[in-house]
């Protein structure tokens, strides 16, 4: 039989394991409702950027992704005002299996200079026109109407050049904590995305208050 004192401490273990776990709870929401707030989260560990004298924004998307297609007008506003200091990236990895030719097409036309064309394409080939555009000889036949030649895009689909990239790309999206697309980060140090930020015009004022918050600690012009 249980003393007095034994359930006492019985109940008072009881309450504190609830109360520890409601504070947990709490404070999951406000770290939650933190980022929000500010419209970015940090990365920890920060990642690499690919150039040293400019704050990097690098966009991860997936052609087929209509969240990316959404804010994609947004993202080309903002590029075509972005500061001088800012360099401005994008990445499509392959983060399931059926994206892997929309990522190699994207990694082809970037390769032969038509990414942003390109990229135009496949968005109102996929979204507008509803058009899947999985099959290669598809994303090749649309590559060549932008003055491409089809059988070098192909093959350049396949080269070694995209297999690197597409490793690349996926081994940094894992690293700078990806989920989901389309997601930004702000020169390798914070992760922003309409589902932290709000929104598209969230995504905006993430991207160039921390661009100005880097420039600031970079000592850039």
């Amino acid at each position: 039989m249980k003393t007095a004192s034994n359930q006492v401490r019985t109940t008072a273990a009881i309450f504190a394991t609830g109360i520890g776990a409601l504070l947990l709870i709490l404070a999951a929401l406000t770290v939650s409702q933190t980022a929000q707030a500010a419209g970015y989260e940090t990365i920890d560990p920060p990642q690499n950027t690919s150039v040293s004298d400019k704050v990097e924004v690098l966009e991860y998307l997936w052609l087929g992704c209509p969240h990316c297609y959404a804010l994609e007008p947004s993202m080309e506003e903002w590029e075509k005002t972005k500061p001088d200091y800012v360099h401005f990236v994008r990445e499509a990895p392959a983060l399931n299996p059926s994206w892997e030719n929309h990522s190699r097409g994207f990694y082809a036309a970037q390769l032969l200079g038509i990414e942003q064309e390109f990229v135009t394409a496949m968005f109102e080939a996929i979204h507008e026109k509803k058009k899947p555009m999985r099959d290669k000889e598809k994303i090749a036949e649309l590559a060549g109407t932008l003055g491409t030649d089809e059988a070098k895009f192909l093959s350049t689909m396949d080269s070694f050049a995209v297999e690197g990239k597409l490793n690349r790309a996926r081994d940094m999206a894992i690293k700078s904590g990806i989920s989901s697309v389309p997601s930004v980060i702000i020169n390798g140090k914070y992760r922003t995305s309409t589902s932290i930020s709000g929104g598209h015009e969230g995504v905006i004022a993430a991207i160039n208050e921390r661009a100005a918050f880097e420039k600031e600690a970079m000592n850039l012009p």
